[in-house]
């Protein structure tokens, strides 16, 4: 029976997939202003002081440049939008387009998902895809590439971290998807819980494997050769020749209060998806799903 109402959630889910996708995509757009209000509030005091931090070592490596007389760092052109605006209109603009993108994404992979991992309820389902977004998408790339504010990090080696970031990305998603696969073909053997548990530990096991073998920033050819090998590419204190610090090194409060603030801005994002999108996927294939059991015959 529950193959038979599987089966027709899938034939459903397609013939629906518009509409899924257009109610994922106008959540998503609310999803990425509410976290930019609180990237706004709460992760911009943080940005604001590494850029005055890079303001300052910028001008200390001035100072120590003309004392030796190994050249001048010329000022920067003036910026084509003003601090104001780029803190602002082009944050926010940023950040409901990326929440866009990310309900669509959501409602692309929901509609995959119906009828094909179990019979859950719409709104149940709505709930795990949005974890796994986040789980797949940011949090666990985070926790081998966590986001950094201005200031933190080499732009001589700006190529290799986004092509590493991605590749952790691309990595943690095709796991993940593996782990609910692998979670499917065990469950009728091991049951539910065994099954889970078996798939969540052959994901933790691959990924700590690819966390393992990929390079730590800090440590690509471009960072040792300029800094030695170092664990991340965080500024350290910049000293003069006599080896005497003229500038501290990054403030260690200041990296952790923007990195904890940008894991809370991305988890706002996805709850807001996952439960946003929750009951308006349960009011459109609610009605559906109970007459497909209807019509199911007692005996087949």
């Amino acid at each position: 029976m529950s193959t038979h109402v599987d089966r027709h959630a899938t034939v459903v889910a397609g013939n629906l997939a518009p509409k899924l996708v257009l109610r994922g995509v106008a959540v998503g757009a609310v999803a990425g202003l509410l976290a930019f209000g609180f990237a706004r509030i709460f992760a911009e005091p943080q940005i604001a002081a590494a850029i005055d931090y890079e303001t300052g070592r910028d001008d200390a490596h001035a100072a120590l440049d003309q004392a030796a007389g190994t050249g001048h760092r010329g000022a920067d052109g003036p910026e084509l939008f003003s601090r104001a605006v780029q803190a602002n209109l082009g944050t926010g603009i940023g950040m409901v387009l990326f929440g866009v993108a990310m309900g669509a994404l959501f409602a692309v992979v929901y509609t995959v998902c119906l009828g094909r991992v179990g019979a859950l309820r719409p709104r149940t389902l709505a709930v795990l895809v949005a974890a796994g977004g986040f789980a797949g998408i940011y949090l666990v790339p985070f926790l081998k590439y966590p986001a950094n504010p201005p200031a933190v990090g080499n732009p001589d080696t700006i190529g290799a971290r986004s092509g590493l970031y991605l590749a952790m990305v691309a990595c943690s998603v095709a796991f993940l998807a593996g782990a609910v696969w692998l979670g499917r073909r065990l469950h009728t053997r091991f049951g539910t819980w065994n099954a889970t548990l078996l798939a969540g530990a052959a994901f933790v096991v691959v990924t700590g494997i690819v966390m393992v073998l990929l390079p730590s920033v800090g440590q690509l050819a471009t960072d040792v050769a300029q800094h030695g090998r170092q664990a991340t590419e965080t500024p350290q204190p910049l000293r003069d020749p006599a080896g005497v610090i003229v500038y501290p090194g990054f403030p260690a409060d200041t990296l952790f209060a923007f990195r904890l603030n940008s894991v809370a801005a991305q988890l706002i994002l996805w709850a807001t998806i996952g439960l946003g999108f929750a009951p308006l996927a349960e009011r459109l294939l609610a009605p559906r799903r109970a007459a497909a059991a209807e019509r199911t015959p007692l005996i087949g």
